[in-house]
């Protein structure tokens, strides 16, 4: 059994004082694909860095985070650029828009989504979409720009059913992680309706721990409670719902 964490942030200040113990505890326990998202530039050497040490588990994307769109926000479209220029990278993310921090970047925050998902677009990259209470500005981006060619993941899905279903028919999969695992979360009340064929696992570590490690540091690891938490919302068991959600990775980032 292969186990995919579709959204790890690897390289966070989180993890400086145990990384390598961190990554090995997740390869020991099959967490062997290690997506890694892009927040902005400063944080491209650690990126690259890692997958240097471990470059038969670890996957990197590019891209500019939307809470990281200031005024700065060109240049670092620039660096996403170039980096795609001259890297291999299995996606464009994390991407998208966040309306919980800051609603007065929204017309950049569209602007620099859009300018991504056309670079995602230029080198037949999947997106990797983070949205925080921006479902409707998100889906009016996704509704421009929807091509045959345009697919990827909606990361640390959190919506209703409706909106699951509006992001599926834009080739998204859903990122489903701890917040599954929530009493308040939501999700587990319908994700059975929804086919494991859109579904993909990820943590978001260092964020959002599932239970019972909710409110502590995230690691890849606590991918098990996501597992063993849609192991009983589907029925089914969690050697299925791993080679499901793997194969899924697979189709949406080619590796």
């Amino acid at each position: 059994m292969i186990i995919t964490d579709t959204h790890t942030h690897l390289y966070s200040e989180a993890f400086d004082e145990d990384r390598e113990a961190m990554i090995q505890r997740a390869i020991e326990n099959n967490v062997k694909r290690l997506f890694v998202p892009a927040i902005d530039s400063t944080y491209t050497e650690r990126m690259l860095s890692i997958e240097a040490k471990y470059p038969e588990y670890v996957f990197l994307m590019m891209g500019l985070h939307p809470t990281h769109v200031k005024d700065n926000y060109k240049e670092e479209l620039l660096h996403v650029s170039e980096m795609l220029k001259k890297h291999k990278f299995y996606a464009v993310g994390e991407i998208g828009i966040d309306l919980y921090w800051d609603k007065s970047t929204l017309s950049i925050q569209q602007e620099a989504f859009r300018t991504q998902i056309k670079l995602a677009k230029q080198y037949n990259l999947p997106i990797v979409i983070h949205c925080r209470e921006a479902f409707d500005a998100v889906f009016e981006v996704l509704e421009i720009e929807k091509s045959d060619d345009l697919r990827g993941v909606f990361h640390c899905f959190a919506g209703t059913l409706d909106q699951a279903k509006k992001a599926i028919s834009y080739n998204m999969k859903l990122g489903i992680g701890g917040v599954a695992t929530f009493k308040n979360g939501k999700i587990d009340q319908f994700l059975n309706k929804i086919s494991l064929e859109h579904i993909v696992l990820e943590t978001d570590s260092p964020y959002l721990a599932p239970k019972p490690h909710r409110g502590k540091r995230n690691e890849s690891v606590y991918i098990l409670k996501v597992l063993e938490k849609l192991s009983e919302i589907y029925a089914v068991s969690e050697e299925e719902i791993a080679n499901i959600t793997t194969e899924n990775s697979k189709v949406v980032f080619g590796v």
